[in-house]
């Protein structure tokens, strides 16, 4: 592209004012950012960006983040300008009911939008892990006598806001350790947040702190010089062993020089007099609304035939790939499509009856290198705690600068990071990300999870030490709340499974769901492998709940459901009061969500309505199960916090019993034991 110093403002300006234009609209909104933002933007896609607006999902696009996701408006105007799927009118209709431009960017609902961006540092680590993605599958599908078939750059516009959030500094410290060239991030370095000047509470050094997470860093002076801009990233893309953020000082608003307008740095229209004024001030009309001119449209959509002949020459280059290396070529391409191998069920363990049994930790681990001997898209780790998560794929190497292709992840003590990464991974496309730490800490984990399941993406998320059968650790590290916490989500499958073979399904589970991100919950402490000949098949996991073990002797007078390791509890119960003639069905219930999805008919099969007296036993908050044993049932749960010491002094203490439980039962019968 012949650079054109008028079309090249132009092109700025008119992306400047359909986001002004359509915050205004809106009456609502935040214009500061696409207004201050525009000529880095712009630099970056019309020069940098390998793209292809008629395929959003061309595997080997650069991948294009707005972070600061309150100026979704700079995104949009990109996508509409450069070709995609974007209508104008969906500008017009910009944070209005059904429409494609929603307040904030979701990558499941606009083409063109790579990940779904609003709380501040989630798209920042989002990036490192569509980084890490990118690297990893280069360093497994790459060949040095043939054409690089994954060669793409991460970018991202970050603010702020997002360099001031925690997520962002693990992330970015994880960064710099991997060395992660392809990762370019431009930094809207304008001074000013909501409260007003960030002098009021953010004044270190960013650049030095990013130059000491590892980074390599530039700044450019005047985020108005395009030229500095597009040096600064000619720069960038040639460091190879670091990721890179370019400081980019601008004035936030109209872009001028020598004005900081604090009055709409981020929530609010400009008004149609402020508005009127900026016009002005950059010689646009000022009476029109959502103008395109006609020679900016031009220029903007030889982005479409552009985008087509890159795609079209990755093609012949992965023609040229398939003819040497055939069978690599085929497994790329099922990976990218998401599609499993026809033989993977076959892989999966089928564990023996033991009394003793196991941690369904320890069955888990078992699982997944199980997994991984047929799942080479299946990658993943821990935040620091792979011996306590059983996390480690046994034989292949870490992922580490210098060795992309392992599969072992090592996260560091960085749960927040760890779930946005894992996100990023999922979003790229192909691969099975899964990553785990103890279930207290899903509290640093809840904006990545949550996002996952706004938004369709797919890891998996394990979560060990589930209960007060942490034992001595005591309450600051027994989960209570955290299951109910998780189980509230939307769209969020989690499954607590009761012995080792429901661990099993639990992953056959999480490798099936095409909703959304799955969660493992998973013991520390052992419990017994059921024997599949007395009792039903583990299978039926995949319905949320399932008669365990019938009544003997009789009709069910009373349901008793367990989850987890209280599942055996319920059993022991079962037999105490078969004992004294009483018929007791167990249900086994791993995943509310998936019992919520089945038939009215299936689940009175399993929860029959006509039995009122139903028992729920579970190692955590009592909140949500009303649901389920109704208003003639009883909930034998914690709803305190823990206690320092073994585990099964504690869940004595705490009536988490056979005994406690066949109690309750014979109370809701009306009779005595």
């Amino acid at each position: 592209m012949t650079p054109n110093n008028n079309i090249d403002q132009q092109s700025i300006n008119t992306i400047r004012f359909l986001a002004a234009d359509a915050v205004q609209a809106a009456n609502s909104g935040h214009p500061g950012l696409p207004m201050g933002a525009a000529p880095m933007a712009y630099v970056l896609w019309t020069q940098h960006l390998q793209h292809s607006p008629q395929n959003p999902g061309w595997a080997n696009r650069d991948r294009f983040i707005l972070s600061g996701g309150h100026g979704s408006m700079l995104l949009y105007s990109l996508l509409h300008l450069t070709g995609y799927d974007l209508p104008l009118d969906e500008l017009r209709n910009f944070r209005q009911w059904g429409s494609r431009t929603p307040g904030h960017p979701e990558a499941h609902l606009t083409p063109g939008v790579e990940t779904t961006t609003g709380p501040l540092g989630q798209g920042f680590a989002n990036g490192v892990g569509m980084a890490m993605a990118e690297v990893h599958l280069a360093a497994r599908f790459n060949k040095p006598d043939a054409p690089a078939i994954v060669d793409h750059y991460t970018y991202a516009i970050v603010t702020d806001g997002d360099l001031m959030e925690g997520v962002a500094s693990e992330a970015a410290s994880l960064a710099g350790h991997l060395k992660l060239g392809k990762l370019i991030y431009l930094y809207d370095d304008n001074h000013i947040s909501i409260d007003g000047s960030t002098d009021l509470a953010f004044t270190e050094n960013r650049v030095a702190r990013f130059a000491a997470y590892g980074w390599d860093t530039q700044a450019v002076a005047d985020g108005n010089d395009q030229a500095a801009l597009n040096d600064a990233l000619k720069v960038a893309r040639e460091v190879s062993d670091k990721p890179s953020l370019i400081a980019v000082r601008t004035i936030i608003g109209f872009g001028a020089p020598n004005k900081q307008d604090t009055s709409n740095s981020h929530g609010e229209p400009l008004g149609e007099e402020e508005l009127a004024a900026a016009k002005r001030n950059l010689g646009w009309p000022e009476d029109a609304r959502f103008l395109i001119p006609g020679d900016v449209l031009e220029h903007m959509r030889t982005a479409i035939e552009e985008g087509a002949e890159r795609e079209s020459s990755w093609e012949q280059n992965f023609a040229a790939y398939r003819e040497q290396y055939p069978a690599a070529a085929s497994e790329y391409e099922r990976i990218m499509r998401g599609v499993l191998p026809s033989d993977w069920e076959a892989q999966l363990p089928t564990f023996e009856p033991d009394k003793k049994g196991m941690a369904t930790r320890n069955a888990s681990g078992t699982v997944i290198n199980a997994l991984a001997a047929v799942l080479p898209e299946l990658i993943g780790g821990s935040a620091d705690l792979a011996p306590s998560n059983k996390t480690l794929i046994n034989g292949e190497p870490d992922f580490q600068a210098g060795n992309y292709g392992g599969r072992n992840l090592r996260f560091g003590v960085r749960e927040h990071a760890m779930g946005s990464i894992l996100n990023g991974l999922a979003i790229h496309g192909g691969l099975i990300p899964y990553g785990a730490t103890f279930l207290i800490f899903y509290d640093y984990m809840r904006p990545p999870i949550r996002l996952a399941a706004l938004s369709g993406f797919r890891p998996i998320i394990i979560f060990t030490h589930d209960s007060i059968g942490l034992g001595e650790d005591g309450p600051t590290h027994q989960a209570l709340e955290q299951l109910a916490g998780l189980r509230a989500v939307p769209n969020l499958i989690c499954i607590r499974p009761g012995d080792a073979n429901e661990v099993v399904e639990a992953w056959r589970m999480a490798l099936q769901n095409d909703r959304g991100p799955t969660c493992l919950i998973l013991t520390r402490q052992s419990m017994p492998t059921l024997d599949r000949s007395r009792f039903a098949p583990a299978a039926g996991l995949q319905q949320g709940a399932y008669v365990l073990a019938e009544a003997e002797g009789g009709e069910p007078e009373v349901i008793l459901i367990g989850t987890g390791s209280e599942v055996s509890l319920a059993l022991t119960a079962q037999n105490l009061l078969l004992e004294i003639g009483v018929h007791a069905r167990v249900v086994s219930m791993p995943s509310w969500e998936l019992f919520a999805l089945q038939s009215q008919e299936y689940r009175d099969s399993v929860l029959l309505p006509n039995v009122r007296a139903r028992v729920a036993v579970e190692a955590g908050s009592s909140f949500g199960w009303q649901r389920w044993v109704g208003d003639g049932g009883a909930i034998v749960a914690v709803d305190r916090f823990g206690a320092s010491a073994p585990w099964q002094e504690i869940y004595e203490q705490y009536g988490l019993t056979a005994e406690n439980v066949k109690s309750n039962a014979l109370q809701l019968l009306g009779r005595s034991g």
